[in-house]
């Protein structure tokens, strides 16, 4: 098996769902840290796993206050081949994503 330890940045320009992970076939990820901060007004937003035709919501209405950072995951969140995990934020321009995982493969 191999191991690849990896990190994402996404900058949220838009209020339209962003596709944050999908792991690839025969592949799954262990996400360790997801840190997501404003950076002014505060902003609310949403975070779901879609498998196919189901959607699973892991937060649904979640808020980070204005000028704020916050840690999402108290534990690490595993993800595999015919997951999605997605991030809508409800206000274009102010969130920001720094995630870090390990890919098994």
């Amino acid at each position: 098996m191999a191991h690849s330890y990896k990190n994402k940045k996404v900058d949220f320009t838009s209020t339209n769902a962003v596709d944050i992970l999908a792991p690839a076939t025969n592949t799954t990820a262990i996400i360790k840290s997801m840190l997501l901060s404003d950076d002014g007004g505060g902003s609310n937003f949403t975070m779901v796993i879609v498998n196919g035709s189901d959607t699973f919501n892991v937060f649904n209405g979640g808020s980070i206050a204005s000028n704020a950072t916050s840690e999402l995951l108290t534990h690490p969140m595993v993800l595999q081949n015919g997951d999605t995990l997605k991030i809508t934020a409800a206000t274009a321009d102010r969130l920001h994503l720094v995630m870090s995982y390990l890919e098994v493969s």
